[in-house]
């Protein structure tokens, strides 16, 4: 048994039929001409085989009694017959129709009764080249059991590095325990409630130290010499050669993504060449993560510009960030939320770069301190009903349509895998990501990179942004405008900001409230699948 951290239980809590809370991806898979297999079948034995390496698929959902604190973990084995469904297309059907498929299916709540998983397999598409067989799988996997990388370790876990597979080492699947009494639970849930008490009294004043330090700050110098140093860098090209600051502090303008989201989805996706992308990144001295909030920055404009009305302000990212340590392959949630001001006001390209890298660069300052004060864990006895009561009022009075606006939308940019992987014996094409969308911020684009391509999975609210698919064929054109920006930047690199007291940050990183010790099952691969690619972001 192990009791959901404060953050993953904030997935269920939260949840509603308008805003489901499951991630996953949209594959497309390839298999030689010949192949007469049913790969609905297939999927399953393969499934079947690998789920002594995903024990994240193995378990399932038990509330505490009387729904107290957060709920609890306990081994159960999927019924893989409810868990990978078949799902047969017209013949002949594509990329459209699948996405389609995905804003169908993607409102669907997952049934907690069960392991928080489901795979839908799609057959019925049209061939490949030289006759190849074509099918797909649209993947969910409830947030409350996984973050972005907890998710690619899940995929290594999954999927193979070649298409004759690997063995797999049945013995360490051991037998599903014993679920415990209410009592025992109980008593068990209050023993870490206590903890978490105690921890959070002993980090109080190392996180006022960081706040007082962050607040003594003076904003505005800091975001200003930021600015300066790339402005240098673009040899006075863009605002910031005026000498205006750039600050990730001020509210988003709102839009129409800053509603009140209904329970329909419209799902897009689009790949990009990453050689080419790393080509034009490292002209203008940007980082992978730089170079996508420029190209969803240009695709945002566009849109904006066509369907209107384009704010005259800088629309605003909320960007996820991940905390989680290198090499842990937990699942669980490890990431907090920053914002990054896009300059979608900016109608010059190179100006747009300026604004960009100088919001990023202001973001990743005070970064660090950031993380020390976002606690994975916490006390949460009477959180779930605290917790659901406020989303569904939240949601009823369509508050979101009331409140000053944060974001208007969320980018999330995850490493993944560089080398084609396998699954079943099918070689996996494509990997578009789908993720969440929230009252007050209809719009995601979550970003991936898998073999040679960057792949982009744009899911929105069907009555806030039914045009996505539009928006994905903007982020193309976005990608050939920052392509044809000339290099402009000069070889210096961007000045650091002075970042909070690193001393009173470690103060804090050493008091910082954490989950009791309890064995957590990471997802690793057997067969040595790559690690997700850091050192481009």
């Amino acid at each position: 048994m192990k009791q959901l951290p404060g953050l993953d239980a904030s997935f269920l809590h939260l949840e509603t039929p308008q805003m489901p809370m499951h991630v996953g991806a949209l594959h497309n898979f390839e298999l030689p001409a010949d192949y007469r297999g049913d790969f609905l079948a297939d999927m399953r034995a393969h499934m079947a085989e690998r789920l002594v390496l995903a024990p994240a698929l193995r378990q399932r959902l038990v509330k505490m009694p009387l729904n107290l604190s957060n709920p609890v973990w306990v081994d159960d084995e999927p019924d893989l017959e409810q868990h990978i469904v078949g799902i047969k297309l017209k013949k002949g059907s594509g990329q459209a129709e699948l996405e389609a498929q995905v804003g169908k299916l993607h409102p669907v709540l997952l049934d907690r009764s069960r392991p928080l998983w489901k795979f839908h397999v799609f057959t019925g598409l049209k061939d490949g080249p030289g006759g190849s067989k074509r099918f797909a799988m649209y993947t969910q996997l409830h947030h409350a059991a996984v973050d972005g990388q907890a998710a690619v370790a899940l995929g290594q876990a999954i999927l193979d590095l070649s298409p004759a597979g690997r063995e797999v080492d049945q013995q360490r699947h051991g037998r599903v325990r014993r679920e415990r009494s209410a009592l025992d639970m109980l008593r068990g849930a209050l023993g870490n409630q206590l903890g978490l008490v105690m921890d959070a009294v002993k980090a109080i004043p190392g996180t006022v130290g960081v706040l007082s330090q962050m607040a003594g700050q003076k904003v505005g110098d800091t975001a200003g010499g930021t600015v300066a140093a790339v402005a240098s860098r673009l040899k006075g090209q863009g605002a910031a050669a005026k000498g205006k600051s750039v600050s990730n502090l001020a509210l988003a303008p709102r839009t129409r993504l800053n509603t009140t989201v209904s329970d329909t989805r419209a799902f897009a996706s689009i790949s990009l060449p990453l050689a080419a992308i790393n080509a034009t990144r490292r002209k203008h001295k940007a980082s992978l993560n730089d170079a996508v909030l420029m190209i969803c920055s240009g695709a945002l404009r566009r849109n904006f510009l066509k369907h209107g009305p384009l704010p005259r302000k800088s629309m605003v990212a909320g960007v996820p960030i991940s905390t989680r340590a290198k090499g842990d392959t937990s699942s669980n949630n490890q990431a907090t939320m920053t914002i990054v001001s896009l300059g979608t006001h900016i109608a010059d390209p190179a100006k747009r770069l300026a604004h960009v890298l100088a919001a990023t660069a202001a973001m990743k300052a005070n970064m660090g301190a950031m993380k020390s004060l976002m606690p994975t864990d916490f006390p949460s006895v009477g959180v779930p009903w605290l917790m659901a009561g406020l989303s569904s009022l939240y949601e009823k009075a369509r508050v979101a349509d009331r409140i000053p606006a944060v974001a208007n939308v969320t980018i999330s940019n995850v490493p993944g895998p560089t080398v084609p992987l396998y699954m079943a014996g099918a070689r996996m094409l494509t990997n578009y990501p789908t993720s969440i969308v929230v009252h007050g911020v209809a719009l995601n684009i979550t970003v991936q990179t898998y073999d040679q391509s960057l792949e982009f999975g744009l899911i929105a609210c069907g009555e806030a942004m039914p045009e996505v698919a539009e928006l994905a064929g903007h982020v193309q054109a976005a990608f050939d405008e920052f392509q044809a920006l000339p290099p402009s930047v000069a070889a210096e690199p961007v000045a650091p900001v002075a970042p909070v007291a690193r001393a009173a940050v470690k103060k804090v990183a050493a008091r910082k409230v954490v989950p009791k010790a309890t064995p957590r099952s990471g997802a690793r691969s057997a067969a040595g699948a790559p690690k997700a690619a850091r050192s481009a972001r």
